[in-house]
């Protein structure tokens, strides 16, 4: 549909929320996976840019999933998944609050809380236990990783993304062949415990604060039933990832996590592993300061030596 000034028509996904919605509806924010609307009532809209229907209910059946988990945070609750003029939609439960990220730029969170939320949460997610529908989450936009333990499927994943970055990865990172060969060893040789529910990608952006409790955001990216180690390790590099103080954070978030349990040892490994996963994900040819990240991780001494 156009306006008498030839504007472009208005896309059927928005038009499916303007249906729905009890207020005018407008941009909330806008990520890898998807655009994200305000309907009004509490409602929130996502169109999905690279899921379909088949892919996104198994992530509603995820969240159904955490939500029995008595966590001492928000979480997303997808009410409807649709199929309109062949992108994904879904309709789930809005979330409020303001960004960690935008919080701690403003003054609003000192960078010691955002650390401690940082630190409350990984711990909250370790006194989870992972179900059917999270082990059966595709990873990174699809990706199915192998059957059977963490360790194993984790490893799988590692080899198959290794395959389309290994042509940049090579050159970049000195003896990355022989690190590569490493990684997918030690990560087929750990057992945790029991699966805990991984979110996989905590950074700032996915975390609201400010509105009584906190809640965390983006499930689905990396998220599966696997060991809260490797939230511990990923999260400590997120909470900054390209400041000026960067590895000063990352390290004291790293002596944080290994003073709660985590070995330190598995942490460089789930690291190693997510920089190799990841180097890639957001530009094929890592033209982009990710896959710098990735790289300068894959050199570090200590992460090297725990290997």
């Amino acid at each position: 549909m156009t306006d008498g000034m030839g504007l472009s028509p208005t896309p059927p996904q928005l038009q499916y929320f303007e249906e729905r919605a009890a207020a005018p509806v407008t941009l909330i924010g806008q990520g890898m996976e998807g655009a994200v609307y305000d309907l009004g009532d509490g409602l929130a809209g996502k169109i999905w840019f690279e899921r379909s229907v088949s892919e996104v209910r198994p992530l509603q059946a995820f969240l159904g999933e955490l939500s029995q988990q008595g966590l001492p945070f928000r979480t997303p609750e997808i009410v409807v998944v649709d199929d309109i003029g062949g992108r994904a939609v879904s309709i789930e439960k809005k979330l409020t609050g303001t960004p960690l990220q935008q919080a701690l730029e403003n003054g609003a969170v000192s960078r010691q809380q955002g650390t401690e939320l940082f630190v409350d949460i990984v711990t909250a997610l370790e006194t989870t236990t992972a179900g059917p529908a999270a082990a059966a989450l595709p990873l990174l936009g699809g990706v199915e990783p192998a059957a059977g333990e963490w360790g194993i499927r984790l490893a799988e994943l590692v080899r198959q993304r290794a395959l389309g970055s290994s042509e940049y990865l090579t050159k970049d990172v000195d003896g990355f062949d022989e690190l590569l060969g490493k990684v997918l060893a030690g990560l087929a040789a750990v057992q945790p415990d029991k699966p805990q529910i991984v979110h996989g990608d905590l950074c700032t952006p996915n975390i609201l604060v400010g509105d009584g409790q906190a809640a965390l955001l983006d499930w689905g990216f990396f998220t599966t039933a696997g060991d809260n180690t490797f939230d511990a390790a990923t999260a400590a590099g997120f909470f900054d990832m390209y400041g000026p103080e960067a590895r000063v954070i990352d390290d004291l978030l790293f002596d944080r996590f290994e003073g709660l349990g985590h070995s330190r040892e598995r942490m460089h490994l789930y690291r190693a592993a997510y920089a190799i996963c990841t180097a890639t994900i957001y530009s094929p040819t890592g033209a982009d300061g990710h896959y710098t990240w990735c790289v300068e991780n894959l050199k570090r001494e200590d992460l090297r030596a725990a290997l």
